[in-house]
């Protein structure tokens, strides 16, 4: 396919959204070797939700949308595993697809987001929002710590609010797809309002 870029996926359990954080343990044969390619390489490895089967084991579906990871901390564990720290970067839909002889997941891709996306301001009537959010970001431990704050960005803020609601991983799947970042904010504040309300 004439100008496709192709990219190694990773299905996995989690929804990763841009600048967002994705810490893993890395143990499979097939994904060291992918982290040690990229890491050498300095490119990134997409991440998808798996859809069906496992994350090890037997072929795992996964869905057609996902997101860049680019590592940008590794470290020996305790256990011996290599852990990795990765952060979110663009949003991808997979053309198609197929395995490498070592069983790595391989994909055509094309971009859903420019590679300097256009900023879309937080409007008044979701502010509330953004100020939960500087309120609530900082109690999130170690994994947010090195993100630089952007609560003025309607995209950025909704998706952090995303990655730490107890939302169904398909509903988060489904945000991710969604390419107004307005209308994310629009589907979040009804669940904030609501969590509000509820009794402790």
């Amino acid at each position: 396919m004439t100008g496709a870029t192709t990219l190694p996926l990773f299905p996995l359990n989690t929804v990763l959204f841009p600048h967002g954080p994705l810490p893993l343990r890395i143990f499979e044969t097939r994904y060291v070797d992918m982290v040690k390619r990229c890491m050498r390489e300095e490119v990134c490895f997409g991440v998808v939700l798996v859809s069906g089967g496992s994350e090890v084991g037997q072929p795992a579906g996964y869905a057609d949308v996902g997101t860049t990871a680019r590592i940008v901390d590794f470290n020996l564990l305790p256990d011996g595993l290599l852990g990795i720290t990765c952060r979110g970067e663009r949003r991808f839909r997979v053309l198609d697809r197929w395995r490498e002889p070592d069983g790595l997941n391989m994909g055509s891709i094309e971009w859903l987001d420019a590679a300097v996306p256009e900023i879309a301001r937080v409007p008044a009537e979701f502010r509330h929002l953004a100020d939960l959010l500087r309120r609530v970001l900082p109690e999130l431990g170690d994994v947010y710590a090195g993100l630089e704050p952007r609560y003025d960005d309607a995209e950025w803020v909704g998706s952090r609010l995303i990655e730490i609601l107890p939302l169904a991983l398909e509903d988060k799947q489904s945000c991710l797809e969604l390419m107004d970042p307005l209308e994310r904010l629009a589907l979040i504040a009804p669940l904030i309002k609501r969590s509000d309300e509820e009794p402790d």
